[in-house]
């Protein structure tokens, strides 16, 4: 063992070409990091229950903060995957998931430092911590293969997009949820309703339009770019399933656009639609990336 002498005594040297590691940062990866990450999304869902019961009229900063240090954490996570990686990590399900709910939470953060968004952390928080519960099974992320090839900028381009426009629909399904919420206290006459400082019922279905028509534009230009990325000879791109699975979301998403804008569907039907159509993204996303021969 290769020592260095400091006079009275001799300290030991790593052996060349290793890391010397004295904090044990070498423990710390970003599995961890997403589990703590997780654990700060679980802490901001217990306090916004606190801030449901109390009809949002306490500080809501305190879940924001959580929801931050979170999504810090979660960033911290990312890193490290994608420099072990050298490439954007989506290379597994668990990869793709964590990508998804990073944009989603990183979208909430930026929208609720307006002042009239300040309590979409509190409906976000949920969604986060319950699909980053199913992210963290083990299975969803198997020791890695070959390394793919993320050189194109074609195939950069389609997750970023495709990822970002689930993080869009994400925020929608929240907005809806918030949008019903408000209808019902008003329909009621609850008091919560005229103190809370949500959103008006106006606003609430304009952003849940808007991120919604953002979702879908994204969600086209991914499926557009990703019909020209190469793929296995005589492989057809629209007989993949997760293909398949991307149309019908793109048809679902349009469907309920055209709807609203053009046949007169009512407010409360677009905003249950867009929220179940979020729970379906939500149940099938796995199943359908398992099937898929490209994404796979």
């Amino acid at each position: 063992m290769r020592t260095a002498n400091s006079g009275a005594f001799e300290l030991p040297l790593a052996p060349a070409g290793s890391v010397l590691n004295l904090s044990g940062m070498a423990w710390f990866t970003d599995r961890h990091c997403f589990l703590l990450a997780v654990t700060f999304y679980g802490l901001a869902t217990i306090y916004s229950v606190f801030l449901w019961r109390k009809g949002f009229r306490r500080d809501e900063w305190v879940n924001y903060l959580l929801l931050a240090a979170g999504v810090a954490l979660h960033t911290l996570a990312m890193l490290k995957r994608g420099l072990s990686l050298h490439s954007c990590p989506v290379n597994n399900l668990y990869e793709a998931t964590a990508l998804m709910l990073w944009a989603l939470g990183l979208a909430c953060l930026v929208y609720s430092l307006l002042p009239r968004f300040k309590f979409l952390a509190a409906f976000t928080a949920p969604v986060l911590f319950t699909v980053g519960i199913f992210a963290l099974m083990p299975s969803l992320d198997p020791p890695p293969g070959p390394k793919p090839d993320f050189s194109n900028w074609l195939r950069s381009l389609h997750a970023a997009t495709i990822l970002q426009a689930y993080g869009a629909f994400g925020l929608a399904a929240v907005a809806a949820a918030m949008f019903l919420m408000q209808r019902h206290d008003l329909k009621v006459h609850k008091l919560r309703a005229l103190l809370s400082l949500l959103p008006s019922i106006q606003r609430l279905e304009l952003i849940t339009f808007r991120l919604v028509a953002v979702g879908f534009g994204l969600l086209t230009i991914g499926l557009a770019a990703g019909s020209q990325l190469p793929r296995p000879a005589g492989k057809l791109y629209f007989s993949d399933a997760k293909v398949l699975w991307s149309a019908l979301l793109w048809l679902v998403y349009l469907e309920a656009l055209l709807a609203y804008k053009i046949s007169g569907r009512s407010s409360r039907r677009f905003a249950a639609g867009v929220i179940l159509a979020f729970v379906f993204l939500l149940l099938t996303f796995g199943v359908t990336n398992y099937y898929s021969g490209l994404h796979n």
